[in-house]
This record gives C-alpha cells, structure tokens and sequence, in this order.
C-alpha cells in the first residue's frame, strides 16, 4: 500500500523539522508552496519533500490544497492531507493500513486542534482528511471540504492522531472575506453560513452573527443538532455581549433541547446563572451537565464543558447556598482537572477551612 502526504506551505520554516520527522512514515511528500522567503522550501527539500514552488493568486485554501493534491504521484492507494502546524503521532501509518477496508474513500481520526493551558486536549474532533485519490476535490475558499464524486465511505482509525501546534502570531485576517465569499459562492451550504456567523461573533460584529445564525438555523439542510445547538449558544453569547440576559437564557435552552447529549449549553446556562446569582439554577444546571458522561468528537464539542468549569460553577452554586462540605468537594475535584488554577486552589482551601470551623 502507497500513502502519501501533501500539503501548502507559505513561510513556515520553524515547523519543517518537526513536521517532517512526524510524516517520515509516509511513503513520499508532496508540497506546495505558495511564496515562502524564509526559506520553508529549501528546507522541506534538504530532509526529502518534493516541492514545487508557485503562488496562488487570488488566495484561496480549496484551490491550493488542488493544486498539492495533483503534485502528489498516480500510483497512491491513500493521500493524507495536513499542515506545517500539524504532528501525526508515531505509529499512524499502520493504524490507518489496519483501519483501510476495500472499498473506503475517507480515514476517520481523531484531531486535536488545541491543548488547555495547564496541558491536556483542548478543542478536539474527528477528522477526515485522508482519503483515496481520484474520488474528491476540494471547495470552498476557506474552511474548505472534500467533495466527493462517488458515496463517502468511512473508516475510523484508532491510533491514529493528529495535533495542532500552531504560531500563536500568525494573522487569520483573510478568513472573514473568505467566509463571505463562501457563502456568496454556495448560498446553499449551511455550514459555510454557520462558520460565518461565528466569525462575526470572534470579531465582536454581534449584530451580522445574530442575523446571519439565525438565517443558517432556518436553511432546510441545518438538520445536524449539535451544530444547531452551537449555532444558538453563539447567539446567546451575542446577546449577553449586547446586554441581553433574558434572550441569550432562551437561546441557551433551545440549544440545551437541540442537542441534549451535550454538556456545553448547560454549562453555558450555568455561567449565565452564576453572573445572575440564582444559584440553585446554577446548581442544576451543573449537575445536569455533570450527567453526560461520554463526549462526541465533533468540532461543536468545548474543552471548558468537559474540564473544570462545571465543577468549579458547583462549587461556587453550593457554596452561596451554605453547603460548605459540598463546595470543598466540587472545588476539589475542579482542582484535579486544574491543578494550576490559584483561583481555585484558594477557594479551595478558604471552603475547606470552613466547613471545618462550621463542623
């Protein structure tokens, strides 16, 4: 079996070395680079990666990552696409040649976008970019997608992981005119809308995400509940940015019935509640969170939902309701998923000393 990697680079020469030692298992690499001059291609060329050089004008991701696909040889059973800022771990070749069945066109694995601050994944979801050749090309001007000429087959692939570590400094300042060019080229697309309006809400522009979320929420083809769910919890952070309580409330109980397998809109809920005082609601809304045990990889999925923050919302709930012994214990165990947090390490022990003064 032949697996060959491709990618796009533009001046990413910090990342050679480690991208490339973590694609070594590949049987060849294949990139495109797009106009470094720090010396990004000369360097994936010195430790193997065949590389051609030539700009895109005007940018856009779907037509690049062509481009590198058509770079890569005819005889590959499995083209694995990834970034410069990206790490395949040690072993994922033979976990994908395991997970390869006769008939796959897409490798389903997990992806690891971020990590949280005191260490451990962050945001993480599957991904599915690794797929047979001739069968898909890529759309959509950014946060491009593989579209397919025949059905999508899927193989999930345990094993293998990709990680995101990427330069905090690099700008993605194009990324708005090309959602909305997205949008502008396939009206249709729901997901490309909701990323929009997401964007809008990342840049503080509330107004356009709440009207262009709630265009996306009436599209006939918005039928995914978790998106949906993510949809109407960043309306109801827009709404809180504006000063509206009541309204980001009801939109974070519609997301809350969207998408009941997920903790994010209750945990939401819960931080409305705490920043309103009512604190048995926050309490509830904790628990009821806390219930949910198993977390999906999908992109809508958030690492605060499933770190500390529940406990440490508890906590506080427990604590303004005079149950010191039930405080210290939440805070407690918010501290073990947070072992560096000193806000509460000293909640921690301020409830532990008094529950034992009240004992």
């Amino acid at each position: 079996m032949k697996i060959y990697v491709y990618a796009i680079a533009r001046d990413e020469e910090k990342f050679v070395r480690r991208w490339m030692a973590s694609m070594a298992e590949a049987d060849g690499v294949y990139v495109l680079d797009t106009g470094s001059r720090d010396g990004t291609a000369e360097a994936m060329t010195a430790l193997g990666a065949h590389v051609t050089v030539k700009p895109v004008e005007p940018w856009r991701f779907d037509t690049a990552r062509n481009i590198s696909m058509g770079l890569v040889p005819e005889d590959g059973d499995i083209l694995v696409c990834t970034d410069l800022d990206e790490v395949l771990l040690p072993g994922w070749r033979a976990a994908l040649e395991a997970a390869w069945a006769p008939g796959c066109t897409t490798a389903r694995y997990e992806y690891v976008w971020s990590f949280r601050p005191g260490g451990g994944d962050g945001v993480k979801f599957w991904y599915e970019k690794a797929h047979r050749p001739g069968v898909c090309r890529w759309v959509r001007p950014v946060h491009e997608v593989l579209e397919y000429d025949v059905p999508k087959v899927y193989c999930t692939v345990p094993g293998m992981r990709l990680e995101h570590h990427p330069d905090p400094a690099k700008s993605r300042g194009a990324y708005l005119g090309l959602l909305e060019l997205s949008v502008a080229e396939a009206p249709e697309d729901e997901r490309s809308r909701c990323y929009l309006g997401r964007e809008y809400m990342f840049r503080g522009m509330f107004d356009k995400a709440v009207d262009t979320l709630t265009a996306y929420l009436a599209m006939p083809t918005a039928t995914w509940g978790p998106e949906r769910a993510a949809a109407m919890g960043y309306i109801a952070r827009c709404l809180r940015a504006m000063g509206d309580g009541q309204g980001a409330e009801l939109w974070l109980l519609r997301a809350a019935f969207e998408a009941p397998e997920q903790r994010e809109p209750l945990v939401e809920l819960a931080g409305l509640m705490y920043e309103q005082e009512r604190w048995a609601e926050c309490e509830r809304y904790c628990r009821r969170a806390l219930d949910i045990t198993s977390r999906d990889l999908s992109y809508t999925t958030s690492p605060e939902a499933w770190g500390e923050r529940p406990w440490d919302l508890l906590s506080l709930a427990c604590w303004h309701q005079g149950r010191w012994d039930q405080a210290a214990a939440c805070a407690r165990r918010a501290l073990e998923l947070a072992p560096g947090d000193r806000r509460i390490r000293e909640n921690l022990e301020f409830m532990t000393a008094m529950s034992l003064t009240d004992g």
